[in-house]
């Protein structure tokens, strides 16, 4: 990969030349992880890099072609169509024929704006191996991508980056003396802005530099930075006081049953730059936690809301999720089962570790079945009602800790009154 032009934009000339130069993604590219060894492995293979704008997924293909002396050939879904596909291929055929029978990577850039059939004419040279084929995509490739076409290539998620990764970025570009000092508050700010996307933050960064060189600024302060990047950077601070205040806001409202607050405090968090993901993703734990058997449906509903803004992206995916805020909110609420959940982790961690009862083991062998395992167990099918009245389930000598207490709203009113019905049938069989 040739250097690039001191005139380049800062993400060209900050690109990655090596892979020991690619910032963040380790969970792939640290050692012996799986994109890493594929690279080591000396003989590339396609795949589909997953992840969200900004996390190096062009990096890394162009790092590729580098690591198997490969032409290198882009396509944007965007923008080409068929016929860029046919162009790609003879290029592939003609650096086959060379002197050198060079390899070619084929990089297709969001993949996902191909229809079926212009998917399907990657096809056959893919099999032939003419090109490895790797796609970049900020969507599902389960949904977007031909199952044809997703069976002959690996899939590699890539993460939004880390604060610490986007930090090291702005160190570098203040090596290349690309940008001026910036004042701390000010790159706190500019991070959480970026919220995990790289290329953001380096255009930022960019605008910042020539700003701050027309008024000859030796450091960037907040204020400034506020100054000049004005409302977008005021309005939503993605990691500090303001954001959290706000989630808990709608949290708050979900639980209180008030779905216009709700919604409220979620269009504001919307509006002010909030990821759609994290916020469904907040919707998931509110359903578990805040409603969860007085109506499970909800939990269902909020995972379906996840999928939908997926597979729709913004602005259409966020209608799902303005409808899953709402059924959460006039949904009935029970903490039964968080509560639950937490007392018995609170019960193990601080309780010994207690033999299972010997009618409760299981019994694969005939040794296990002559010492006993398993013998005495009823099995609850076969039972009056399908429950075995009288029977044990817990360690021997531990009392009953009543863990999970329905409420009596929704759904748990119903458990309830079956949970007093088996009671009263332990008790008289007991």
């Amino acid at each position: 990969m040739p250097a690039p032009s001191p005139h380049a934009p800062l993400a060209e000339r900050l690109r990655p030349r090596k892979l020991a130069e690619v910032i963040g993604q380790q969970h792939m590219l640290g050692e012996g992880m799986a994109l890493r060894l594929a690279f080591e492995s000396g003989q590339p293979h396609s795949c589909i890099l997953w992840g969200p704008p900004g996390v190096g997924k062009t990096t890394i293909a162009r790092l590729m072609a580098d690591a198997f002396d490969a032409q290198f050939l882009t396509i944007s879904a965007v923008l080409g169509g068929v016929k860029d596909i046919r162009e790609a291929v003879e290029r592939a055929e003609a650096a086959r024929r060379g002197l050198t029978a060079q390899r070619t990577i084929l990089f297709v850039d969001e993949v996902h704006r191909f229809n079926k059939s212009q998917q399907d004419a990657f096809l056959p040279h893919v099999e032939s191996g003419l090109f490895t084929f790797i796609g970049a995509t900020t969507e599902n490739p389960s949904f977007e991508v031909n199952s044809a076409l997703l069976s002959r290539a690996a899939v590699y998620v890539l993460q939004p980056l880390s604060e610490d990764d986007l930090r090291q970025i702005v160190h570098r570009a203040q090596g290349i003396d690309a940008v001026p000092v910036i004042e701390a508050a000010a790159t706190d700010r500019l991070i959480a802005y970026a919220d995990g996307d790289a290329r953001r933050l380096l255009n930022t960064l960019e605008t910042l530099a020539v700003a701050a060189g027309s008024e000859k600024l030796a450091e960037i302060t907040d204020a400034w930075l506020l100054k000049v990047l004005g409302e977008r950077m005021r309005r939503y601070d993605k990691g500090g006081e303001q954001f959290y205040d706000t989630i808990s806001a709608l949290h708050k409202s979900v639980r209180g049953s008030d779905p216009d607050a709700a919604l409220y405090w979620f269009v504001r968090m919307l509006d002010g730059g909030a990821d759609p993901r994290y916020m469904a993703r907040r919707l998931i734990r509110m359903a578990s936690e805040d409603i969860g058997l007085a109506d499970p449906r909800a939990l269902r509903l909020a995972l379906d809301a996840a999928e939908v803004y997926e597979r729709l992206g913004s602005p259409e995916g966020e209608l799902a999720l303005a409808e899953c805020v709402i059924y959460l909110a006039v949904a009935p609420k029970s903490n039964a089962v968080y509560k639950a959940f937490n007392e018995a982790k609170a019960w193990v961690k601080k309780d010994g570790t207690r033999p299972v009862p010997m009618h409760l083991r299981n019994a694969p062998t005939k040794l296990m079945k002559a010492l006993d395992h398993g013998k005495g167990y009823r099995y609850a099918h076969d039972e009056e009602g399908g429950f075995a009245a009288g029977e044990r389930y817990l360690p021997e000598g531990m009392a009953e800790p009543d863990f999970y207490r329905p409420v009596d709203r929704g759904l748990e009113a119903r458990i309830a009154d079956k949970l007093r019905e088996l009671k009263i049938r332990n008790d008289q069989k007991n």
